[in-house]
């Protein structure tokens, strides 16, 4: 049996940056209306992430006597949800923590636009969660009976009103820090399967964690309120969960790896960075260099056996 070849084909950790800062810059540069409806959309995938993972949890007996086996069951399948959200485009406002944060940094989009995208996509999730979890799921008696009400009551309660307000927040910063990684990651890979592996791995760690997501705390905690938990409020809700795990949500995404891959990969560049042949908007121009030459010369130079970040080819 002859060597086995293997090919490493993923852009690099500076082309990665590249790209969420170029995600970024299009993302918020979109349309209010596109804004809107792209993060609602987004609510709901993740709300029916969130539907799922609940009734996974509903098991009493393994609530009793193996918690963190179910809690990992539960966290195995949640991941659905992000790479749905990442795989048709649509915004969280968690994911746009890192990619316009980077973009600004960059000096390619104005703090404005970036707070203007936080804000309308932080709102189209909340009306994409409260779709979901009062209309589909609530209206239609999803976790009405048996155990399920119970669960939905207890997972309300575990993420509002047990928790302190500094532990919410704590948990939101490494909540976000892997969600936003999983995204980075999804950038990283240049085909579907990949993709779904990167952000699959992350997504999974921060479920498993018991993190709180503001995003997937906008299905959890109104779905308990829906279920008349005790003590819970909408009031509560937002003092308690919602402002505690936004604040760390952008602390975790925008700092911990839009922050800091910003300053590890793009800090220092003399020059644009090319990825696949193409520069981001006029900046060749502005080089005075010809779009066309560049882009042929890149293509070659990415074809080339001995591109580490590209094409690595290792003999086993």
């Amino acid at each position: 049996m002859g060597p086995i070849r293997v090919v490493h084909n993923a852009y690099s950790p500076k082309e990665t940056v590249e790209l969420c800062s170029r995600a970024g810059v299009g993302k918020a540069n979109m349309r209010i209306d596109k804004i809107f409806f792209s993060s609602f959309m987004a609510g709901c995938l993740l709300a029916f992430a969130c539907a799922v993972l609940l009734s996974t949890n509903a098991s009493e007996w393994y609530q009793t006597n193996a918690a963190g086996f179910i809690r990992m069951v539960g966290a195995i399948v949640f991941p659905f949800g992000l790479v749905t959200v990442v795989l048709t485009g649509a915004d969280l406002c968690t994911g746009s923590f890192m990619y316009t944060t980077i973009s600004v940094l960059h000096g390619r989009l104005s703090v404005w636009k970036m707070l203007r995208h936080w804000v309308i996509t932080f709102f189209g999730n909340l009306a994409g969660s409260l779709f979901v979890a009062c209309i589909i799921t609530g209206y239609g008696g999803v976790f009405d009976t048996a155990y399920y009400h119970t669960e939905a009551q207890n997972f309300a309660k575990a993420k509002a009103i047990t928790p302190h307000w500094h532990q919410i927040f704590i948990r939101g910063i490494g909540a976000n820090w892997l969600v936003c990684l999983a995204c980075f990651l999804a950038f990283s890979a240049r085909e579907y399967f990949s993709k779904v592996v990167a952000i699959w791995w992350p997504t999974f760690a921060f479920t498993c964690l018991g993190f709180d997501h503001v995003v997937a705390n906008m299905f959890f905690i109104p779905t308990g309120i829906f279920q008349h938990t005790p003590g819970l409020t909408v009031g509560y809700y937002i003092w308690k969960s919602m402002i505690p795990s936004l604040i760390g949500n952008i602390v975790g995404g925008g700092v911990f790896v839009g922050v800091v891959y910003w300053y590890l990969y793009l800090t220092g560049e003399s020059g644009p960075i090319v990825i696949d042949g193409d520069y981001f908007g006029d900046e060749a121009e502005l080089l005075g260099l010809d779009p066309e030459t560049e882009r042929q010369r890149s293509n070659e130079q990415s074809m080339s056996p001995d591109r580490e970040d590209k094409s690595a080819h290792h003999m086993v």
